[in-house]
């Protein structure tokens, strides 16, 4: 008699998660995105009633992707709570894989880059764990270009020599590796022109490809004209690598930081071209 309260109870809760499931989808289909999302929720919650962990998690999952177009915030909750599901199951790639959707929605509607970039680390030490390389250098390298946006040098420094190190013995990725060590040499650069100097003869001794690129190059010139104190000299040499390689925003930003200690502070047009 017990068992079939106990089952009847189960299917009554099982019922009940369809109902929901059903629910958010018709939400969906209504874009009432909040609705879905909370109706996502609840499905949730009861699976983890049944203990089905993961029908928990991938409910949680729908609940974030239908509150990212209403609620960021709810959104990051609801994938903080998938992440513990995946955790506990020992399923770190799929965590993983929802810490760095956390971090784009930090990124580019809630606009916190510190929590964007403590989910990008959370993402790449559970991909290192799995041996996801790859993957776990992909988030590292968002850090270190956040890291030396937010003037955190060292810590920028300190990924893009781990990662260029890591792939210039790789065949298929070592073309990659010179543009990790220009890139540390110009967060060397803004911080102390001798500290560039001895970084570049570091990278052209361990990366003896990096001597003849047109970045290790562009690095050389940028640096003579340092020493010299000429803004036109500084400013024909990246002109002269722009014509060839545009300058992203990033390296945009790094050169005129460097370009402004030539131009003492907040002298000049802030233009490198």
């Amino acid at each position: 008699s017990l068992f079939k309260i106990f089952l009847r109870g189960n299917t009554r809760i099982e019922e009940a998660c369809e109902m929901y499931t059903r629910a958010a989808n018709m939400f969906k289909m209504a874009k009432n995105w909040s609705a879905a999302g909370n109706a996502f929720c609840q499905a949730a919650k009861l699976h983890m009633q049944l203990q089905s962990k993961h029908d928990s998690a991938t409910s949680f999952v729908d609940a974030g992707n239908a509150y990212k177009k209403a609620d960021p915030q709810e959104a990051i909750n609801c994938l903080n709570a998938a992440i513990d599901i995946y955790t506990d199951m020992g399923r770190f790639s799929i965590a993983a894989k929802h810490h760095i959707t956390i971090a784009e929605i930090y990124e580019t509607e809630l606009v916190d880059i510190e929590k964007a970039i403590a989910h990008y680390e959370q993402s790449a030490d559970y991909y290192k764990g799995e041996e996801s390389n790859s993957s776990a250098n992909k988030c590292l390298l968002k850090v270190a270009a956040y890291a030396a946006q937010l003037e955190q040098y060292q810590k920028a420094i300190e990924i893009y020599e781990q990662v260029g190190t890591n792939t210039m013995d790789n065949p298929l990725l070592k073309y990659s590796a010179k543009d990790y060590f220009f890139k540390a040499a110009l967060c060397h650069f803004i911080v102390d022109e001798l500290n560039a100097k001895l970084a570049l003869e570091k990278y052209e001794e361990m990366f003896p490809a990096f001597t003849d690129s047109r970045e290790c190059k562009l690095l050389k010139k940028l640096l003579e004209a340092h020493e010299e104190q000429n803004s036109e000299a500084y400013t024909e040499a990246v002109k002269e690598f722009d014509s060839i390689s545009r300058l992203d925003q990033w390296l945009t930003t790094m050169l005129l930081r460097i370009k402004k200690s030539i131009q003492g502070d907040g002298e000049g047009d802030g233009d490198l071209k």
